[in-house]
């Protein structure tokens, strides 16, 4: 049995870039961001803000959520607001390589708080969150929303340091159609232990690209992640990203490599299991529903000219989603 920390045998490392939020030197950091992104899209983020004694409690409040039996689960079952309990086999990343099944791995939807009486609350992926009851779970809705707005800071603060990295002002991102009032999706994840065999199509999370502007990832210290930075390769080289405590692991988003031209890289990446449970926590940032996806005008010319036509971000992610989740109507049975 592989220890936790363990390096997995036989496998290649990946060594991130480190960006540290709290370093005065802006410079600095934007020359290392700009380095990964143009590399392989991946990099650390240190010192961002958020104390490691909440880290602990939102995981162990996650956890304390997967552990309830799963009757208690399915009464939180995922909306088609994607606000929720998602169960293993409902999500199917890879289906090229997948086959038969969806990914080994469970998950809770927590999203932007908004009330069903909003003008706003009829949008896909606003609306209310889904909460377990607080006698079951008490504490649990504060804790979760106090790491969704803490989290939305540090990835404001990231996405300025990427706009500096464009060659653009480091507001960019926060204008009101972009950050300003962002679709920002938390999702708490739990890989119960199955061990992944890529051969016989079996993932914790299938390989993929994330579909947004940037991704903020939370581990526990269990090795999974893996990343390739070049997706036509043949074969395919898979490297794992170490869990590095405190730190956020970040990555661009496919959204985010359209904006660019194609200039910074959303790369792909999965989650093999090795028999030990792994929790993890991704923050996934887009902008507004309204925000229309177009070529940045640091990233044309002439010579290079758009590679997309413009796309408003509600309609691109609600078709990303579509694709890759299951049909409610399957759960149906569990609602009776």
């Amino acid at each position: 049995m592989q220890k936790q920390n363990e390096t997995p045998a036989s496998t290649e490392i990946s060594f991130l870039n480190c960006i540290d939020l709290s370093n005065p030197d802006t410079q600095q950091s934007v020359s290392l961001l700009k380095q990964a992104c143009l590399d392989c899209g991946f990099f650390y983020v240190t010192n961002h803000g958020i104390s490691q004694e909440f880290m602990e409690e939102v995981f162990s409040q996650s956890r304390k959520f997967f552990e309830l039996p799963s009757s208690e689960k399915m009464k939180v079952l995922r909306n088609e607001k994607h606000r929720g309990y998602t169960p293993v086999l409902d999500e199917l990343l890879d289906p090229d390589n997948q086959i038969h099944v969806g990914d080994y791995k469970e998950g809770y939807y927590v999203g932007v708080e908004v009330p069903e009486d909003d003008p706003e609350a009829h949008k896909p992926f606003y609306g209310p969150n889904v909460w377990p009851e607080d006698g079951i779970l008490p504490g649990w809705r504060q804790t979760m929303e106090k790491f969704h707005q803490q989290a939305l800071g540090v990835a404001r603060a990231v996405a300025r340091i990427i706009a500096l990295a464009l060659d653009l002002e480091a507001d960019f991102f926060d204008k009101p159609e972009m950050l300003g009032h962002p679709i920002a999706v938390m999702r708490l994840l739990h890989y119960a232990g199955q061990i992944s065999d890529p051969s016989k199509g079996l993932y914790g999370a299938g390989a993929h690209s994330d579909y947004g502007l940037i991704t903020l990832l939370a581990t526990d210290d269990v090795y999974g992640l893996q990343i390739c930075k070049d997706k036509d390769a043949q074969p395919q080289v898979w490297e794992f990203v170490p869990p590095l405590k405190g730190a956020f692991i970040v990555n661009l988003g496919d959204m985010l490599e359209r904006w660019s031209n194609c200039i910074f890289k959303s790369t792909l990446h999965r989650v093999l299991g090795n028999g030990q449970e792994r929790y993890s926590i991704a923050y996934f940032v887009e902008p507004s529903h309204e925000c229309l996806v177009e070529c940045l005008p640091t990233c044309k010319s002439e010579k290079k000219p758009p590679k997309f036509p413009p796309i408003k971000c509600g309609t691109y992610l609600s078709q990303r989603y579509k694709d890759t989740h299951a049909n409610l109507n399957v759960y149906n049975k569990h609602q009776s």
